[in-house]
Order: C-alpha cells, then structure tokens, then sequence
C-alpha cells in the first residue's frame, strides 16, 4: 500500500492504479473499526482498486464538540489498511484540505436541516464540502460510505445529484449496511468513549428501536410509539435523547404514519458525554 498527503502526489497515484480499472474511494476519519474495514471489503469487491482517505475534518465539528479529543492512529489504521488490501491511502493534512485563503462552503438544504442538522449546526455544511473535495481529488468510480450516518449519506447523493457529479456518479455511491455487535449496538469510534457501565447501557439503544420499529409496522400510533421509545432510553440509563424520528428514507421528512414509500427510524441519543446516532429500516415490505 502506498500513502500520500498530498495532492499532487494523489493524482499521480490515481493515475497509475487507473491502468488496472475503476478505482473505489472509502472516506473516512481514521480510528478505524471492522464497520470501516467492511466498507473496504465491500469496496474491493468493487473495484480493482482501493484508496482509503483518513481526514479528520475540522469544518464538521461545532464550537463545543470533540475535534481536539477525535482519536488519532493513523500508523495503527495504515497497517489495519494494508493488511485488506487497500491500494492507496490519502492522509492530507489540514492545511493541505483547506490552504491559507480556503473560502468556500458547500450547503445541502432540504435534507441537511432536521435530526443531526438541527442538533449540530454547520455539521453538514463541513460534510459536504468536505466530500466534495475528496471525490474531486480523487475522482473516483464508485465512493462507498457506511449506513450508519443515514442523514450523511442522504446529503452526501443530494449534492452528487444537484451538482451532476460524474465522479462517482449517483448510482455509485453506496451505503454499506450497519455493522453491529453482538448486542446489536452500531459500531462506531465513538464507542471507544463509553465507561464500561455505559457501554453496558448503550445496548438498550438497538433493542428499543427494533420494539419500536414492530409496533409501528404492526399499525400502533407513531407518535406515542416514539416518546415511549424516548422514555424507554432515559430509564435505561441515556441521559438525554436528541430526537427519534421516523421519516421518509431518501427526504427524511418526518412521518406521522406509515405509508408505501421506504421509511427509517433515525435515533440520536446522548450517554454520559457521548452522543450515539442509529437508524434502521422501517416497513421494508411494505
């Protein structure tokens, strides 16, 4: 595998693993788990080529979040990378993404505004300008992102679409489905900040959501279903819950029903001092 930061030593590595055919980009922020690796594998089946970026985006993280905190193992990640398989790594500095003078920001309406938007604003504002600079450094055929970050990845196929990206196209941006654990609980980097109590008590996270989402599918009120699902996470020991929505899965505009068209249960919850996001699908075969 070789590493590069930056971009002139990109495109000369792009350049040449184009020569074996279509490359697959895997954005991430380093501090890497098996959900990371599971989009590398994914990606690799993919595509001939792989190149992983690790990027902690400052313009993503508000006044009062982690940045300083973010783990950082980019040696650790490097070798976790090789060993899968991946051709290229891009590891660019800050002052390499965003030079002296950097001025311009990339906002998503629409989708980007509710749940996690709400919560963090300007969040997905860093996101998409983020992104965007990625796919055109490295221009990739095919970006891959985790399930997990379903307002992400929503934001993330409404720029392509709006922008008529090329690179990847929008049919090419996958979403990888959520890795777990075995109590069900999304892997995540932020786990890592859980006291062993806590970690204990995030489990209540998925199990709620999965009761909630049978109710649902099985005719009960949405809105009761919700704040019972709220009610349910404090008692489990969750200090706060930020919002539990179901919405529509591509608008993510919220529903107070049921319907035909494909709906997700989007949760964010806060823990001690770490904030747990999930989401799972909703009335699949419906």
């Amino acid at each position: 595998m070789k590493a590069v930061s930056t971009i002139g030593d990109l495109r000369d590595a792009v350049a040449q693993l184009r020569n074996a055919g279509p490359v697959a980009l895997v954005p991430t922020m380093g501090a890497l788990h098996d959900g990371h690796l599971t989009l590398v594998r994914r990606a690799r089946e993919l595509a001939p080529s792989v190149v992983v970026s690790i990027f902690v985006n400052p313009t993503q993280f508000g006044p009062n979040e982690d940045l300083g905190a973010y783990p950082r193992q980019l040696e650790e990640d490097a070798r976790l990378l090789e060993a899968e398989g991946v051709a290229l790594l891009w590891a660019p500095s800050v002052d390499e993404m965003y030079p002296s003078g950097f001025a311009t920001t990339i906002s998503v309406s629409g989708v980007s505004e509710g749940l996690c938007g709400a919560a963090r604003p300007g969040h997905f504002d860093g996101v998409a300008t983020v992104v965007a600079k990625l796919f055109n450094q490295v221009q990739p055929d095919i970006a891959l992102f985790g399930e997990k970050d379903w307002q992400q990845l929503a934001v993330i196929r409404r720029m392509a679409s709006d922008l008529d990206l090329t690179l990847p196209q929008l049919g090419n941006i996958v979403g990888v489905p959520t890795v777990r654990e075995a109590d069900g609980l999304a892997l995540s980097s932020r786990n890592r900040y859980l006291s062993g109590e806590e970690r204990a008590a995030a489990a209540a996270l998925p199990r709620a959501m999965k009761a909630a989402i049978t109710r649902i599918e099985q005719g009960a009120d949405v809105p009761a279903t919700l704040a019972a699902l709220e009610t349910e996470l404090v008692e489990a020991g969750f200090t706060s819950v930020d919002y539990a929505t179901l919405a529509d899965a591509a608008r993510l505009e919220p529903l107070a029903a049921l319907g035909n068209a494909a709906a997700r249960l989007l949760v964010a919850a806060r823990i001690g001092g770490t904030r747990l996001i999930d989401n799972m699908p909703v009335g699949e075969a419906v």
